[in-house]
């Protein structure tokens, strides 16, 4: 069988129509489930004892083709043919898996964890946000902007939930729920009443449990109602701080980002940051509505204390004849607007640390359209923390302007 006819069956075993007709039915309706974020859920999509006949393959023919379909399919829409390759059984699923290097070392995203894992050094990932003032949604999309038709890839998805003394930005893998319970759930950012703090919520630990002793543990649903495989904790990694603006003096925002999971030496010789492998608990595994052992999540983490990384947004300089404040982004932003922003690692002079490394944008947003931004995100941080640190730029902040 040739290798072309291989990938092609897989994506017919992938659309529900191939060879192996007893799993049409259980397999259908996960993938119409799964296939909204466009990136595969980091799990089987069935049940690894019934592998079938794929899963009989020589280990080194295996490794081979995969090896193949991974280094000639390097951007979507043709890198899902890897994600079909992770989707066949679960000895393809551990296969891919340890071919399939993190985003810091390809600069590629492949499955959801990728989300949850530092981007790239050397060059950043290219992403876009739609806002969807109707229904208080953005969207985060892989690309450098916007295609014709609809085929761009979603990566993650937050709705704005306003409150009586604060705002939540909730976080999805999905575009159509946003339910904390959800599987799909993966944070959240929080508004202090004036706008000018935000919060930044995973639901789960950085992958060291290198949790900073100021960070906490929120409760996202009743604890007699949670599920023990279920993580039913919010954990506080970062937070967005923007300047007061008390003379109401124009000019850019000014603001702080204090990255509570990221250590100051990931961006000194040598340092890396947290990196995922995995979600703490399965994509199909829902809070049970059996009544659960009551689960007790509101102690605080108390791990020994890091100095954490400190991102400040880039002064940007007058222009005269525009009449405007403006910075280089390298045209990747084309419309003014407050929103507009570069981040860097603010370092004190004591750290030694190289210019190259200060002068290097870890985070930049702009706006290119109406309700369309572009998103471009390096290392150390990762497309959820990026995105996260954007949404706080959407929110209303009546005293920082």
């Amino acid at each position: 069988m040739s290798f072309k006819s291989i990938v092609r069956e897989l994506k017919e075993m992938k659309n529900g129509i191939g060879s192996i007709s007893r799993r049409r039915e259980v397999e259908g309706r996960h993938w119409r489930n799964r296939t909204r974020s466009h990136i595969a859920p980091d799990v089987v999509p069935f049940d690894p004892n019934q592998q079938g006949q794929w899963a009989n393959i020589p280990p080194e023919l295996l490794l081979d083709i995969i090896h193949r379909v991974e280094e000639s399919e390097t951007s979507f829409p043709a890198r899902t043919a890897v994600v079909y390759c992770a989707s066949v059984c679960k000895s393809w699923r551990e296969v891919t898996k340890e071919i399939v290097k993190t985003p810091e070392e390809c600069g590629r995203l492949t499955f959801p964890i990728s989300l949850k894992q530092p981007g790239p050094r050397e060059s950043p990932i290219h992403c876009f946000i739609k806002r969807d003032r109707a229904n208080s949604v953005f969207r985060l999309y892989f690309g450098l902007t916007p295609s014709e038709d609809v085929s761009d890839k979603l990566l993650l998805a937050a709705k704005r939930i306003r409150r009586a003394t604060s705002t939540d930005f909730v976080i999805s893998l999905v575009s159509d729920d946003f339910s904390r319970a959800s599987s799909t759930y993966v944070g959240k950012l929080r508004s202090n009443f004036l706008g000018t703090k935000f919060t930044i919520y995973d639901s789960q630990p950085p992958s060291d449990a290198a949790i900073q002793h100021r960070g906490r543990l929120s409760r996202r649903f009743s604890a007699k109602q949670v599920s023990p495989t279920v993580s039913a904790c919010n954990y506080s990694i970062a937070t967005v701080s923007y300047e007061l603006n008390v003379l109401r003096t124009r000019g850019p925002r000014r603001m702080h980002c204090a990255m509570h999971s990221i250590p100051f030496s990931s961006i000194q010789e040598g340092g890396s940051a947290p990196t995922p492998t995995s979600f703490p608990q399965s994509f199909d595994e829902r809070p049970s509505k059996a009544k659960e052992p009551a689960v007790n999540i509101s102690s605080s983490v108390s791990v020994p204390s890091r100095e954490p990384l400190v991102l400040k947004n880039k002064a940007p300089r007058w222009h005269e004849q525009l009449q405007c404040w403006c910075l280089n982004f390298k045209g990747r932003v084309t419309v003014a607007s407050v929103k507009n922003f570069q981040l860097a690692a603010a370092v004190d002079p004591s750290h030694n640390i190289p210019a190259a490394v200060q002068e290097t944008t870890i985070l930049q947003f702009g706006k290119i359209g109406k309700d369309i931004f572009t998103m471009d995100y390096c290392y150390p941080l990762s497309a959820f923390q990026a995105f996260a640190i954007c949404l706080s730029s959407f929110d209303t902040k009546p005293a920082c302007e």
